[in-house]
């Protein structure tokens, strides 16, 4: 089997388990995806599909993602 590399769900949470954690414009340059898409994988692929609590907080008009662990 060829080996695709990391995954792009992967990354994704790989950036929201930083202390950190990620905005949606850093996981859309990191990724290549739209924000729509963006915001949806949280929704769809890590709440539904995976049970992840994604929690966000706005700091100077930024806002940050992260899973809550």
């Amino acid at each position: 089997p060829k080996n695709r590399g990391v995954s792009k769900r992967a990354q994704l949470i790989a950036m929201l388990q930083r202390e950190q954690g990620a905005t949606i414009a850093q996981i859309v340059e990191a990724t290549g995806w739209q924000p729509h898409t963006v915001r949806g994988a949280f929704a769809g692929a890590l709440k539904k599909k995976l049970g992840l609590t994604v929690t966000s907080e706005k700091v100077n008009g930024i806002r940050t993602y992260r899973i809550e662990s």
